[in-house]
């Protein structure tokens, strides 16, 4: 699309563009593979597919084999001139509970280790967008305001209870990686780290919007509960994610892929492969308002990253990050810093 040219916009819905907090992979890419090309194939992948910035996520892996995977990141994101935006990486694990670790691979969870995730930041130049721990576990809360003062830091996969979660986001816990996934159920008596999430306004709340991982009246009622302010909307999608039904791989674990879900062999859910622009599909039409799905697509992801100044809302000095859809919430165009891409 040249500089001078009109795109007619009529009757379709003009919007910021999509953030993605945590997505694993796509069209076969992974971001733990530490490859430049991996990071590409996302990125165009994603823009292409109404996301206009992510957070590419890693696995728990050894220290070493994750320094290579952000140290790539940080050198596509500074060389990259297509594509989503690379705003940094998600790193999920392996700071986290063995009871609820998920798809992830037991033989390196760990518990959480300043030393290590400072050797990862100094390596990477700072190319970590938000660092998830299991807040119960030894040091966590001296991790957590250690590293708060530099990214975000996000409750996952984790066996807390309502006070250690409370604990965790007075320590600087202002996340919640996949509210309801991977943590313990939210009862009448044991609120837990759901409870935790519902009462404290300072947290953003990841959701799985695939409507597999959490059922659409579940989804529902975490909108009413919060509103529309906290909620982020997020695919967790693997590399599988654009590709037929099969078996692929995850962190060294074996996934079967079928009906746009991935599950390990003995039926744990693993990831989804859905993209967050089809989550957002989904969601609305669920019966969340428009304007509170895109809020939760772009606002909130970029405000919980600390680029709201740049991204998440149509505003005067903003890059200019932008998606047309139409009445039956199909991607029509899609630009990124005003570059049409598709």
């Amino acid at each position: 699309m040249a500089d001078d040219e009109i795109f007619d916009a009529e009757g379709c819905y003009v919007v910021p563009g999509f953030i993605e907090l945590h997505m694993h992979g796509a069209y076969g890419a992974d971001a733990s593979n530490g490859e430049l090309e991996d990071f590409k194939t996302m990125s165009e992948f994603l823009g292409k597919n109404g996301v206009t910035g992510f957070c590419p996520t890693t696995m728990t892996l050894p220290i070493d084999v994750l320094e290579k995977a952000m140290c790539a990141a940080n050198t596509y994101r500074k060389t990259q001139t297509t594509g989503s935006r690379l705003l940094g990486v998600n790193m999920e694990g392996p700071f986290f509970s063995m009871e609820k670790r998920g798809a992830q691979n037991p033989a390196y969870i760990q518990s959480p280790d300043i030393e290590a995730f400072d050797r990862l930041w100094e390596a990477s130049e700072g190319c970590i967008a938000l660092a998830d721990v299991a807040p119960e576990l030894p040091g966590a809360m001296e991790y957590i305001e250690h590293v708060s003062k530099k990214t975000t830091v996000s409750i996952a996969h984790t066996t807390a209870d309502y006070d250690t979660a409370v604990a965790a986001i007075k320590a600087g816990a202002t996340s919640c990686t996949h509210l309801f996934n991977a943590m313990p159920n939210f009862t009448h008596r044991a609120p837990g780290v759901v409870g935790a999430v519902f009462e404290n306004d300072e947290i953003f709340a990841e959701l799985i919007c695939d409507c597999i991982h959490i059922h659409p009246a579940v989804i529902k009622s975490v909108f009413k509960v919060i509103g529309d302010d906290r909620v982020c909307v997020v695919s967790d999608a693997l590399s599988c994610t654009g590709l037929p039904e099969g078996q692929y791989e995850l962190g060294g674990l074996e996934i079967f892929l079928k009906d746009n879900c991935a599950r390990l062999e003995n039926g744990t859910l693993a990831g989804s492969a859905c993209t967050q622009f089809i989550d957002f599909q989904k969601i609305v039409r669920a019966g969340i308002k428009l304007e509170s799905a895109v809020k939760a697509c772009s606002a909130n992801p970029a405000k919980n990253l600390g680029v709201y100044d740049k991204l998440g809302s149509l505003s005067e000095g903003k890059l200019a990050d932008i998606l047309v859809i139409d009445q039956n919430l199909e991607l029509k165009a899609v630009f990124i810093g005003g570059k049409r891409v598709r």
